[in-house]
C-alpha cells in the first residue's frame, strides 16, 4: 500500500507581510442587502441560564459568494454566534433564518434540507475523526445521515462521490480504504473537509480550521478553501484569530467584542482602515517581522 504524500512546506500564514492584501470590491451595503441571504442571524442573543449574555443584538447576512470571517478575542462570542448559525444551539432572543424561514429546529424536514446545505468544519482534525473508521466511511457519513444513500444499491455511487470529493481535496482515491492515523495533520484536515463537501453543501462553517496544523500546511488549506468557494460556489463562514489568514480567504469580516458586532465590513477596510478602537487594538497586536528581516 502506497504511504501518504506528505504536505509540501509552503510559506505559512504567520510570515504573510504586515500590509492586509487586497479583496475583490465588494457592492455597498444597500446592493448587499438586495442579494437573499442563505443564512442569516437577525438580531440574536444568547445567555446560559443564570449568566450575563453571551451574545446581544448581533446580526449578521451571509450571502452567496461572499465570505465572512468573524474575529475577536476568545470569549467574544464568535463560536458561540457559529453555534447558532449552525442550528446546535436555539438563540434566547432574535432569528437565524434559512433562505428567508426562521430555522425552526424542531422542523424536520427544514432541518434535513438546513443539513444538506450548510455543513462544518472542526477545528481540531486529530479529535474530529473517528480513529475506529476507514476514511471511506467518515467522508460518506453526511450521505448516510441525510438519506443521500437510499436509492443507491450496493453503495457504488457512494462510493465515487467519496472518491470525488478526495479528489478534490487533492487526495488519492485510495485514501478511503485507510484510517485517519496514517495521515498528517493537514491531510486529516482535508479529509475533514472532504467529509462536509461530499453533500455539494452552500455554506461551509469553520471553527478555527487551520490553528491546530504546523505552519507548512495553513496556506495550503486555505488555498483550498478559496478553491472550493470559487469551483463549487461555496460560502465559507470562518471563526479565525488569525488576521492574515482572514484577509487571504474572506471578502466580509465581522468583529466581535464582548458578545456585540462593533464593526464589519469590506476585509480590506475593516483591517486596512478600522474604524472602531477594539479593531485597531486587534489589528495592532498581529506579530510582525523586524524591519530589514
Amino acid at each position: 500500500m502506497t504511504p501518504p504524500t506528505p504536505e509540501t512546506p509552503s510559506p505559512s500564514a504567520s510570515e504573510i507581510p504586515p500590509e492586509i492584501p487586497s479583496t475583490p470590491e465588494i457592492p455597498p451595503t444597500s446592493e448587499v442587502s438586495e442579494t437573499p441571504a442563505i443564512l442569516e442571524a437577525r438580531q440574536v442573543g444568547f445567555a446560559y441560564r443564570g449568566a450575563a449574555p453571551v451574545l446581544t443584538d448581533v446580526s449578521i447576512a451571509i450571502t452567496p459568494g461572499r465570505s465572512v470571517a468573524l474575529v475577536g478575542e476568545s470569549g467574544a462570542g464568535k463560536t458561540t454566534l457559529l453555534r447558532l448559525l449552525l442550528g446546535l444551539t436555539r438563540p434566547t432572543s432574535g432569528q437565524v433564518l434559512f433562505d428567508g424561514a426562521p430555522l425552526s429546529l424542531r422542523d424536520r424536514g427544514q432541518m434535513r434540507e438546513f443539513r444538506r446545505n450548510v455543513q462544518t468544519v472542526f477545528q481540531d482534525p486529530y479529535s474530529s475523526l473517528d480513529p475506529r473508521q476507514r476514511v471511506g466511511r467518515i467522508v460518506a457519513e453526511p450521505l448516510r445521515s441525510l438519506g443521500l444513500t437510499a436509492a443507491q444499491p450496493g453503495g457504488s455511487r457512494v462510493d465515487h462521490r467519496v472518491a470525488a470529493a478526495l479528489e478534490v481535496v487533492g487526495l488519492p482515491a485510495d485514501a478511503a480504504l485507510r484510517y485517519p492515523h496514517e495521515f498528517s495533520g493537514g491531510q486529516r484536515q482535508r479529509i475533514a473537509i472532504a467529509r462536509a463537501i461530499v453533500c455539494e453543501p452552500r455554506v461551509l462553517l469553520a471553527d478555527e480550521p487551520v490553528s491546530a496544523l504546523d505552519v507548512s500546511t495553513r496556506v495550503r488549506v486555505v488555498d483550498l478553501l478559496a478553491e472550493l468557494g470559487e469551483s463549487h460556489g461555496l460560502t465559507v463562514v470562518m471563526v479565525s484569530h488569525d488576521l492574515a489568514v482572514v484577509a487571504m480567504l474572506c471578502r466580509h469580516t465581522a468583529v466581535l467584542e464582548r458578545g456585540r458586532i462593533v464593526e464589519q465590513g469590506d476585509t480590506a477596510s475593516v483591517l486596512g482602515s478600522p474604524s472602531h478602537p477594539y479593531t485597531r487594538r486587534l489589528v495592532d497586536s498581529v506579530p510582525r517581522l523586524p524591519s530589514g528581516a
